[in-house]
């Protein structure tokens, strides 16, 4: 996706509570239009499908199976982020692997909450520290039971203790001496292994358990 104009970022936003989704559409400001609304996983799925928006911002949980629904059913075609309570790691590692390029708390202040999404609609991955550190860690436990090859490189771990630390794609840019669209590639690369590697790792507990 190149990059959005100001004021032409169409976006659908997915919450159970009305009033949260009035609050949220009025932090956004002028750079965001809501093209759409949606208080279920099924409504949002049907509302993105006729808006074809450029993002999709809902709720973890909500009836008809939440965010993680809209996610498995959106998200090769749009980026979707999460705007959760949630703190979980279970939570966050989930998202990850339905899908999500973004998890964001609802304790995110408003320019930050723009700034965040205004990355996201330019196809950079809106990933926070606290999630890099949870995957990383995730990383090194699936990488003690998985085959050769599904690990993430020496490289994409360089970037992702990096962004742990809270450094912009920039900056790790600039330590690393390659590019910050370089590093966003890493960072798409290791979410799409964490994904991969997640559900080979259910496939294998699903056999492993005559679960078919």
């Amino acid at each position: 996706m190149g990059v959005k104009e100001q004021g032409h970022v169409r976006i659908v936003v997915a919450d159970d509570h009305e009033i949260w989704r009035t609050g949220i559409k009025k932090d956004l400001g002028d750079n965001f239009h809501v093209v759409g609304e949606a208080a279920t996983a099924d409504e949002a799925i049907e509302v993105i499908a006729r808006t074809k928006p450029d993002l999709v911002l809902t709720d973890l949980h909500m009836p008809n199976g939440g965010g993680l629904a809209v996610a498995r059913a959106v998200a090769e075609t749009v980026p979707v982020i999460m705007l959760t309570v949630s703190e979980a790691e279970s939570d966050l590692l989930e998202a990850v692997a339905a899908g999500a390029v973004g998890y964001l708390l609802k304790s995110t202040g408003s320019e930050e909450l723009r700034q965040q999404l205004w990355k996201a609609a330019n196809g950079e991955p809106v990933f926070s520290a606290s999630l890099a550190a949870l995957v990383l860690t995730e990383f090194r436990r699936l990488h003690k039971k998985a085959p050769d090859g599904e690990g993430i490189s020496d490289r994409e771990r360089e970037v992702l203790q990096l962004v742990a630390r809270g450094h912009s794609y920039g900056e790790i840019g600039e330590e690393l001496h390659i590019s910050p669209k370089t590093v966003e590639n890493h960072v798409r690369n290791i979410l799409k292994k964490l994904q991969l590697t997640r559900k080979n790792e259910l496939i294998r507990y699903a056999l492993d358990h005559g679960i078919d």
